[in-house]
Order: structure tokens, then sequence, then C-alpha cells
């Protein structure tokens, strides 16, 4: 069941590109949307669940809304560099590119800085799913040499795109770390942390609210003084957005749930959660149209697949 649960982000996650393409809208006006979205979910999780349930001292903790707030600011980062690489890429392209990167990042994060790889072998076997899962990302995103791929999508710029995508890795990065990093220090007591009955439910819920707050005004930063759209940025394509946050908050949830799970854990909860690169990567391509060669198909899956393999390789280390 928890393996399950971690599944939910992955489905929720791998469909933000194909809804937030099917809005439209700019880059700018997707991530302000999104973030409100989040922003809705964020609050009803705060008002309806955490302080009913875990009571005022979670809900309105301040060494909690401190890491909320935070891990917020960084998912905008995220978040912006993310679709800014979407429209320069291609969701198909950007979307593997960049869950690539967060697997990558996120099983090195948890394995040396959270301690959750504990023997030579869980290195070993976690190295080599972290190669399989970079290749698999190449394969994903190479372009045929026989098409122009500005024919079918005027805005392409590859090396725009994949700085974006380096950036976006980055804050996703610390964003999915954060919260179990201020744990691992002291910040948050242990207490704090595993309530209730050692499951974390009660911590990385009370996140949420907060954090969605720290998304909004990372998000009205990023948008009007590095994006320079704050002329459009309310638009109806950011309002329209806010279906792609709602979407993205359900499997935000279900993530740092099962993070927080000691039988599933960061490493785990993280790649898990970027299985969603069959959703991202097919759904760009059946359903947002991106015209592919059967050249590049082949490659699509064969990429597909390691991401896939490297993914469960990971998953399953503490077995090992």
């Amino acid at each position: 069941m928890s393996i399950l649960i971690a599944l939910i982000p992955a489905l929720a996650w791998g469909s933000t590109g194909i809804v937030t393409s099917k809005m439209g809208g700019t880059a700018a006006q997707g991530t302000l949307g999104m973030t409100f979205g989040a922003l809705l979910f964020g609050l009803a999780t705060m008002f309806f669940y955490v302080l009913p349930t875990a009571g005022s001292d979670f809900a309105f903790n301040g060494r909690i809304w401190v890491v909320g707030f935070v891990s917020g600011l960084f998912w905008a980062v995220g978040t912006a560099g993310q679709f800014v690489g979407f429209k320069k890429l291609g969701v198909s392209v950007g979307n593997p590119l960049s869950t690539a990167g967060q697997i990558a990042t996120n099983a090195i994060m948890a394995a040396a800085v959270l301690g959750e790889w504990t023997t030579g072998r869980m290195w070993l076997f976690g190295s080599i799913a972290i190669v399989a899962v970079i290749v698999g990302a190449v394969f994903t995103a190479l372009p045929d040499s026989k098409s122009s791929v500005a024919e079918v999508n005027p805005a392409h710029d590859f090396r725009g795109g994949l700085i974006a995508v380096i950036i976006s890795t980055l804050g996703y990065m610390m964003y999915f770390v954060f919260p179990n990093l201020l744990a691992k220090v002291g910040y948050i007591s242990a207490a704090t942390k595993a309530a209730p009955h050692d499951t974390g439910l009660y911590y990385m819920t009370s996140i949420v609210g907060p954090q969605s707050i720290g998304q909004v005004l990372g998000a009205f930063i990023i948008v009007i003084f590095f994006m320079k759209e704050g002329k459009t940025m309310f638009q109806a394509a950011t309002w329209r957005n806010i279906v792609t946050g709602l979407v993205w908050a359900l499997g935000n949830v279900f993530m740092f749930i099962s993070a927080a799970n000691p039988n599933v854990g960061q490493a785990v909860a993280t790649t898990l959660s970027q299985m969603g690169i069959i959703v991202g990567t097919f759904g760009g391509i059946y359903i947002l149209g991106e015209k592919k060669t059967s050249r590049q198909m082949v490659f699509i899956v064969i990429g597909a697949i390691l991401v896939v393999i490297g993914g469960i390789m990971i998953s399953v280390l503490k077995s090992l």
C-alpha cells in the first residue's frame, strides 16, 4: 500500500506538462496559475485536515512554517525553470530531462546527505540506477538529424531550454530535500517529525499550507523581476492554470507523506514520484501531438524503459 501511495505523484506530476499546455499561456502565466491552484489546495489541507487532526501545535508551528515557506520558494524556482524548458524543448523532451535530473539529484542527496544508503551494495546498485536514468533521459531527448524541430516549435531553443531545466532541477532538489534536511540537522525535533506513530504524516502535511504561500510569493518575484511579465500575469491563461496547480498539489501531498514514511524514505518517494515520465513523454506525443520520427520513437521507448528500470532499482535498494 505504501508503494501505491508513493506512485500517486507520478500520475499527477506526469500530467502537469500536458495540462498546462492545454490550458495555454506563457511560462510565467503557467507558473503563477499553478501556484494559485497549489495555494487553494494547501490552505484546504491546513484548515480541513491538519488543524482538526494534528492540532494547532502543528498547523501553526513557527518552525514548520519556516521549513514549508522556504521549500515553497525553492519550488517556485524549479517550476518556472521547468515551464520555460517545456516551452523551449517541448514536453516530450523537457519532461524526461527534468525527470532524470530530479531522480539523479534527489537520490544522491538522500544517499549522501540524508544517509539513506547505508551499505556498499546500496551505493553500487544505486549508482548503476542513476546512470541508467541519465542515459535513458538522453535517449528520450535525442533530436532527429533529418528534421528541423523549429518547424513544429518556433520557440525551440535547446541550449536555453537545457539551462532552464538545470536551474529547475536544482530548485526542485532543494524543495524535495529541505524538509527532511532540516529535521536531520535538528531544526525540527524528532518527535515532531515522527508523529503520529512514527509515520511523519503530521509534519509533512503541516508543511503544505506555508509551502503554498512560499510558492505564490516566489512565483510573483520570478514573474515580475526575472521573466518581466508583470503586465500579463493576470490574464485568462493564468486563471486556467489553476487547474494545473490542483493536479500538481494532489501529487505534492502524497509525495511528502511517502517521503516521511520510514518504510519508503526520501530516495524512494522522490524516485517513484518521477515515474510520471511515461505520462509526460508519451502524453506530449500522443495528446499534444508533438511530432517524432520512427528513429526518435525507438530511442524514446528505450530511454523510458531505462528510466523506469533505474527508478525501480532505487526503490528496492532498502531490501538489498
